[in-house]
């Protein structure tokens, strides 16, 4: 079928709406141009249609007073992808969480269910791992993923099961980009419904980093604040242990990293440190407070955990591995130098950096390589902190893993001996030569004046001898 022009819809109208309009790639302005209805930046180049993407560079779309046959053909292409964009339905499908306990949808933690063809339906657990949850967190703006429940830990669901096979890489901005065997394809029962436990905290603000940041909650669907009233190292500890970054350094208060907008959701929060969240621990109730944001509260948290491991590896010695959501992860060596090194040494308290080791010296190491890039100034208090190029964007495998050797290691010695005790044995063994040497020089030296006397003498002696004989 062949459409004309006055069967197109016209740019404003509402169904022309569901084309996203892409800056048009075609080299010529003037051959992106449908007069009567489209600018050049209308319809052109790439378009994107429910997170498919269709290609029509090759597409000129050109004044419909050209020829027939050229405006048919282009005619036809709109077509496509217009019915494209009405008919196909929305990949995007919504998400939610759901709690047999809670008579319903929770806020951050439940079974996984997604909207598909008008229906809600669950997920299978096959191959369910923390990756894909820390997608469906990340979806539902419910900070980190804390765990990936399987076999109906949160209920059984009714109905469709829509995804199994799920494999995320854990960047993914919504769980139906990620790889799966497609909607509706299983082997599964409700018995294997998937759930997640997101940690529904997160740290923000100015100069916020992983690990440090004004503390904000998730609560009735938006992110609010905590006020600094009684706000301790203890209350600090358990943030810092639910975003999983190690022990707490300090518990800033007085917006530390600048003010929060919104909610002030908790006030006068009292800790024992033991708590696995924030929520668990004795406050004021949701809302209630008598604070402003003047007095946002914060974290510093001493960083992801970090650890040396490998081939003859030691405490202070080795591959540098980092844990984060819930594994270990290596560092790649692009720009690994001697301050990345001093970082990971001063973090695990092991005295300062001897040498930093590229091209897996420790041996390779497995799963996520996590950083790449890492550029320390030498002053950080934990690896987070450095500039890198975000987790897990990385272009590297894991012959490049990177390690250090620290001065605290037993491993350290021969280092030592190599880079301070070599250089002064040389120099003392250089003095030693040297003396010898004036020495040898001087007992040759004494020996030759001992020499000359002698015959001096010899000579005198013999002229006394003839002189006598002489006088008889």
């Amino acid at each position: 079928m062949i459409l004309t022009p006055s069967e197109l819809p016209k740019v404003n109208s509402p169904d022309f709406q569901a084309l996203k309009h892409w800056p048009c790639n075609i080299p010529s302005a003037r051959d992106c141009r449908w007069n009567k209805y489209l600018q050049p930046s209308d319809v052109c180049g790439e378009l994107q249609i429910s997170r498919r993407k269709l290609h029509f560079s090759s597409l000129t779309v050109v004044d419909y007073r050209t020829d027939m046959r050229t405006q048919q053909r282009n005619f036809f292409y709109l077509a496509i992808v217009f019915y494209l964009s009405t008919s196909a339905p929305a990949e995007d499908a919504q998400i939610r969480l759901m709690d047999p306990d809670k008579s319903g949808s929770t806020q951050c933690y439940g079974r996984v269910e997604i909207y598909h063809n008008n229906s809600w339906g669950t997920v299978c657990d096959d191959d369910w791992n923390l990756n894909d949850a820390e997608v469906v967190c990340r979806q539902l703006d419910c900070g980190p993923a804390l765990e990936a429940t399987r076999s109906a830990q949160f209920g059984e669901g009714s109905g469709e099961i829509w995804l199994d096979n799920v494999a995320c890489s854990g960047w993914e901005s919504s769980l139906i980009m990620c790889n799966h065997r497609g909607f509706g394809t299983h082997n599964c029962g409700h018995d294997e419904d998937a759930g997640v436990i997101c940690s529904g905290i997160r740290v923000a603000g100015s100069q916020s980093v992983l690990c440090s940041g004004r503390v904000e909650i998730y609560h009735k669907n938006s992110w609010g604040t905590v006020c600094d009233h009684s706000w301790d190292l203890n209350d600090a500890e358990v943030v810092c242990r639910q975003l999983d970054c190690g022990p707490a350094l300090e518990a800033t208060q007085s917006s530390h990293f600048g003010k929060g907008t919104g909610q002030i959701w908790l006030d006068d929060v009292s800790c024992s440190g033991r708590e696995s969240s924030l929520t668990e621990c004795q406050h004021g109730g949701f809302g209630t407070h008598n604070c402003t944001h003047s007095r946002d509260a914060g974290v510093i948290c001493s960083g992801a955990p970090i650890r040396l491991a490998g081939s003859g590896s030691t405490q202070c010695s080795g591959r540098v591995e980092m844990y984060y959501q819930k594994r270990w992860g290596t560092v790649c060596d692009d720009g690994w130098d001697l301050n990345d090194a001093e970082v990971v040494c001063r973090q695990l308290d092991c005295g300062m950096a001897l040498s930093a080791l590229q091209s897996a010296h420790f041996g390779e190491g497995k799963g996520d390589i996590l950083l790449d890039n890492v550029a320390c100034s030498g002053n950080e208090s934990s690896l987070t902190e450095c500039q890198h190029r975000g987790f897990r964007m990385r272009d590297c495998k894991h012959h490049e893993d990177a390690g250090v050797i620290c001065s605290d290691s037993t491993d350290s010695i021969i280092p030592v001996l190599r880079c301070v005790f070599l250089p002064l044995i040389l120099l003392l063994e250089n003095i030693a030569l040297h003396f010898y040497y004036k020495v040898i020089k001087k007992q040759k030296s004494d020996k030759k004046e001992n020499d000359e006397t002698d015959v001096s003498r010899a000579e005198e002696v013999e002229a006394e001898e003839e002189a006598v004989q002489e006088i008889e």
